[in-house]
């Protein structure tokens, strides 16, 4: 059984990872209006990914004999003043979310939790992921500066990004 402290934490979890969702589908939005269908389609897969990571979440509190509590998902911003304020915002953003895992890790401890504790090891490991690429995007349009060949090449190379589903859900039932 899920202690109801894990229980809730990873309930405020689910609602973040969908909040998270919800902010870069946001981004995507603005990046179509803006003509870079390339760092849309970049954003639109952070959508995909942060609903495999609230999905995992869910699972988890199901198979654990805990109960799922969805709450609203607070407004986001929908303005950006370029690509480079969005992929800041992103990182900064990716920041708070590894706080937020790190908590869950330290709640988990606290609690004796070690099945949470070992499904939380992937977050841990995939935040690390998610602020370096949000670093190198950040690095990269900073030696673009503006220049328009240059947000072309970028913009062409975050197309092709594909979607793969996250890890623990392919393997989850």
């Amino acid at each position: 059984m899920l202690n109801k402290k894990i229980e809730e934490a990873i309930n405020a979890q689910i609602n973040a990872e969908l909040w998270s969702a919800y902010l870069y589908l946001s981004m995507a939005t603005q990046c179509h209006d803006l003509g870079y269908s390339g760092m849309a389609n970049w954003f639109e897969i952070q959508f995909k990914e942060e609903q495999d990571h609230a999905q995992i979440f869910y699972k988890y509190v199901i198979s654990r004999g805990g109960r799922v509590t969805l709450k609203a998902i607070d407004k986001v911003q929908t303005k950006w003043k370029d690509p480079l304020a969005m992929f800041k915002n992103t990182l900064e953003h990716e920041q708070v979310v590894t706080s937020l895992i790190n908590n869950l890790y330290a709640l988990a401890t606290k609690e004796k939790d070690y099945a949470t504790q070992s499904m939380l090891q992937w977050f841990i490991d995939e935040q690390v992921e998610e602020e370096e690429n949000a670093r190198t995007l950040i690095d990269n349009l900073k030696m673009i500066d503006g220049n328009g060949y240059g947000l072309y090449m970028l913009d062409k190379e975050l197309a092709a990004r594909v979607y793969t589903q996250a890890s623990p859900l392919a393997n989850a039932e």
